[in-house]
Parts: structure tokens; C-alpha cells; sequence
């Protein structure tokens, strides 16, 4: 159990440096959406969906106005939370296929490794999609390397993403429920003779596609990537919420005994909207709003079990998502047509794969019951800053990485956070500086017509007040001259 004193210099106030850990360490689960928006719960500011599990986090906690993701898309960001680093400095953090080595070098330091050494025991169960093995993925042998080579000492996972193959669980390397005799085959290029696809075989599909999605056909889902075989060991996709719920629950009632680090990395709001039946319809908005019920639940099953099993009070929670929403990502689902009046950027521009704030703005919420105070914080935090935070709280320093420490402003007692964030789009970077947005110059589409968002991409410099125009739609870059002279020297400069 943990033992945390508080001794304060000052009995009117306390700050993390006052703070003892003294036999012991908090449990520290992150719960991470996928493809979730800035505006897609009621805490912040929903009205057409209410998600009271997630409000209570928040109402609980801190409530971020200014968290980010590093990235508007799923592999930068996932691979700048775990390794401190910018995703931009490397060349391959882009959206990967389900059969791409492994992004994350086995000697880099990551964050389930520093916990590791500070006595943590670590595991990883949900969404993965930063790669597996070292190139022609054998998946009918023990994958190497995987999570478990780069700091979990278990995982449960997808390989990639829900819509792309192949579409098997996978446990500490494995593949769960293969049979020997029924290999399994992937491949991204070329489909296998025979093997039917959404082009070929248009009437197996029960989820029509609208780009993109037309390979192989798994429970009537046209997918990304060819596969065949291992017929016994594919995923039911209603069932994936529960199968990820149950595992992360088993995982904290067989090892509260000691500290644990939790990356719980749910699937929802992702394509293809899958909602168990118990959800479909309940939000009037088709599967997009479904799932998002449907999570939210999860997460409140979750927390109940951490009450259940005595741990509660002491696990610190982090819920983010790992970049901004898109509505229509390759399936005809409603999405868009059922929408209503529900803004799922919260007031925001773009969205997912974009460089406007509504690509890398999303929610964020610490909770710790008990230690942290309620509070709503407009400090600019990010998910990068997570492994030297979390580092400082179990007394690792790190600074061999861009991860910084912002433990004090994760817990509330500072509403200091970043000055300069670089944030990133499809390989295009930004910067976010105190109320300030600066877009440089790239050629480009400015829309990415197949999902319908602004890419933010322009070949003229765009700057924003992001205190006065959160939608940003003044352009100040001509009119302010002297700011967007002092911008470009700061991106210059942390760039380099």
C-alpha cells in the first residue's frame, strides 16, 4: 500500500518538493483514447453525449483546457509518450502499417523502463501500433522484439490499429489462440490468391467502406492489409471493449501487491465503430457516439475495480487521447450524417491530421483521489512531459530526453507549464507559445477531402491568439509583425 507523507513548511500551502514517498510508490495508470476529441465529453462542454465516468475524473482532478498530444495522428504521439521524444526527430514516426518493424529501439529509454528501475512492475494492454519484430513479422512464432523488449514486463495488444490486419489479440509476443495448422499470412502490397476483399467480394461486406478499407474481409469489416489464416485466433470486434476491460481489471487484482505502471490504450472512438450491442443506438449519433458510451463505461467498470481491490487512493490517473477527432476515416457510418449539434473539436479548428489546434488539443485529466485537489488548470501540458514527470515522482531525474518535469502542474499545485510546445502534423511542425500559434509555410493540401478537415497547411505563415480566437480564424501573421518575428526565432531555436 502506499505510504505518502505530507510535510509542510507552511501549513497554508504544500508543494511536490514537501512531499515524502515513503515505503512506497503511487500505482500510475494512463488511459488513452483513440482518435477522441477536444470537445467529445460533457466535462468539456458536450451536450448531445454525457460521459459521467470520465466527468468524474475530471471533476475530481485536474481538468487541462491546454493539454496536447505531440502529434495529430496515433504512432508520433503514442511513440513521443513513452519515449520523451519529439516524434519529428524521427524520420519514421508516421502512421505505421500493421506489419512495421519495431519504431521504438530496444536501448532507447522509455517510460515503463524508468518505472521499471524505480521497482515498478509494468503492462501495456489495448492498442499498440508502434510496431512489432525487426522486419517479416513471423506471426506464428514468438514476435521479438515487442513491448516486453522495450520496458513492459507484459502486454496484451493489437498490433496495429482495428482496421488493419491482422485482426488477432497478442500476449507478451504471442499471438493468442493461433493454430499451428492454420498459419497466418500478412502482407500490405499484394493480396493472397483466392482470398476475398472488399473490391472482389463487395457482399461479404456488413461495413461499407469509404476509402482506404478495401482488402481483407474480417467479421464483415473491409480492412487495410491482406491476411489469411489463423481463422481461430481473430478478434471479435464487439467484444473488443469488454476483452481490453477485462484485462486491464484481472491485471490490477493479480498485482496490487506491488506498484504498478498501467497503459490501459482503448481503441474508441477509432474506425471501425464497433459498439457491443448493449451500446448501439444509445447515443442518437450512430456507432462514432456509441463507442464513446461505450468507453466511458469501461472506464468507470475500471474504476470501480481500483475501489474494489483497495487501490484507488492510491493510483494516479492520466486520461488523454491521442490526438484530435475525425468523423468520416474510412467507413460510411453516420458519423457525419447523425452528428447533430454535436462539435466533437470543442470550438476548435481541424481535427485529427491537423496542424489548427483541434488536431493536438485534446482532453486531459490527472486524478489521484485524495492528493490532488479539484481544480481546472489552463497550464499547457503534454503527454511527451509524462516520462520525467512521472521519473521525478518515483525519484528518477531524466534529462537525456524532451521530456520535462511538470509533476507539480500534473498534480495541480502549479498552474506554471510549458512557455514552447512543437506540435505536429503529418510530418509538419508548429509552435505553441503562451497564447500564441505559429504555423510556418508548407506546400500542401489545405484539405484532406477524403475525412473533410483543414490540414492547417498554408504556404504563408499563419499566427494566432489563441486567448481571443480559439477558433482561429484571424490570421495575425501580416498585421503583427514584431510577434511573429519572435515566434520564429523560438521555433528556430527548439527545432535545432
Amino acid at each position: 500500500m502506499l505510504v505518502v507523507n505530507f510535510s509542510c513548511k507552511n501549513s497554508a500551502k504544500s508543494s511536490h518538493a514537501d512531499i515524502e514517498v515513503k515505503t512506497s510508490k503511487p500505482n500510475i495508470v494512463v488511459i488513452y483514447l483513440d482518435d477522441l476529441g477536444y470537445g467529445d465529453l460533457s466535462s468539456y462542454g458536450a451536450t448531445e453525449l454525457r460521459t459521467p465516468h470520465i466527468d468524474a475524473l475530471a471533476t475530481g482532478g485536474v481538468k487541462f483546457t491546454n493539454g496536447y498530444a505531440t502529434s495529430a495522428t496515433c504512432t508520433p504521439s503514442r511513440y513521443a509518450m513513452l519515449t520523451g521524444m519529439y516524434p519529428w526527430k524521427n524520420k519514421d514516426a508516421k502512421i505505421l502499417p500493421g506489419d512495421a518493424p519495431l519504431l521504438i529501439d530496444t536501448q532507447q529509454h522509455t517510460l515503463p523502463k524508468l518505472l521499471s528501475k524505480a521497482g515498478y512492475q509494468t503492462a501495456i494492454v489495448g492498442k499498440w501500433h508502434l510496431g512489432l519484430g525487426s522486419g517479416n513479422v513471423n506471426w506464428n512464432e514468438t514476435i521479438k522484439p515487442s513491448p516486453n523488449e522495450v520496458g513492459f514486463d507484459e502486454s496484451y495488444i493489437l498490433a496495429a490499429t482495428q482496421d488493419r490486419v491482422p485482426t488477432v489479440y497478442i500476449e507478451n509476443g504471442d499471438v493468442v489462440n493461433l493454430d499451428k495448422n492454420d498459419p497466418i499470412e500478412v502482407d500490405y502490397k499484394t493480396n493472397f490468391e483466392g482470398e476475398p476483399t472488399a473490391i472482389s467480394n463487395p457482399e461479404m461486406q456488413t461495413m461499407k467502406w469509404h476509402h482506404g478499407h478495401n482488402n481483407s474481409i474480417v467479421n464483415g469489416i473491409p480492412r487495410i492489409g491482406y491476411m489469411k489464416g489463423g481463422e481461430a485466433a481473430k478478434w471479435s470486434d464487439v467484444d473488443m471493449a469488454d476483452h481490453f476491460l477485462v484485462k486491464a481489471q484481472n491485471y490490477v487484482k493479480t498485482h496490487k501487491a506491488k506498484p504498478f505502471f498501467l497503459y490501459y490504450a482503448m481503441q474508441q472512438p477509432h474506425v471501425p465503430r464497433t459498439p457491443h450491442p448493449r451500446f448501439v443506438g444509445k447515443s442518437g449519433m450512430g456507432p462514432r457516439g456509441d463507442v464513446i458510451l461505450e468507453a466511458d463505461w469501461c472506464i468507470g467498470e475500471f474504476m470501480k475495480t481500483l475501489e474494489e481491490e483497495g487501490i484507488l487512493e492510491n493510483t494516479l490517473i492520466v486520461f488523454s487521447s491521442d490526438n484530435g477527432p475525425v468523423l468520416n476515416d474510412g467507413y460510411y457510418d453516420d458519423a457525419v450524417e447523425k452528428l447533430g449539434n454535436h462539435d466533437p473539436k470543442g470550438g476548435l479548428r481541424g481535427g485529427k491530421y491537423s496542424l489548427f489546434e483541434a488536431g493536438t488539443r485534446v482532453p486531459f485529466i490527472t486524478y489521484w483521489k485524495n492528493h490532488i485537489n479539484p481544480s481546472v488548470s489552463d497550464a499547457i501540458v503534454c503527454q511527451i512531459d509524462l516520462l520525467a514527470s512521472f521519473g521525478h515522482l518515483v525519484g528518477i531525474e531524466d534529462n537525456t530526453t524532451d521530456s520535462k518535469n511538470y509533476l507539480n502542474t500534473l498534480l495541480g499545485e502549479t498552474k506554471k507549464g510549458r512557455d514552447h510546445l512543437i506540435i505536429e502534423a503529418k510530418s509538419n511542425t508548429a509552435l505553441r507559445s503562451g497564447d500564441w500559434l505559429m504555423i510556418p509555410p508548407y506546400k500542401g493540401s489545405a484539405m484532406n477531402k477524403k475525412v473533410g478537415t483543414e490540414t492547417g497547411v498554408l504556404l504563408q505563415y499563419q499566427l494566432f491568439n489563441l486567448n481571443e480566437d480559439l477558433g482561429q480564424e484571424n490570421n495575425l501573421a501580416e498585421s503583427n509583425p514584431k510577434k511573429l518575428k519572435d515566434m520564429i526565432q523560438i521555433f528556430e531555436r527548439l527545432k535545432q
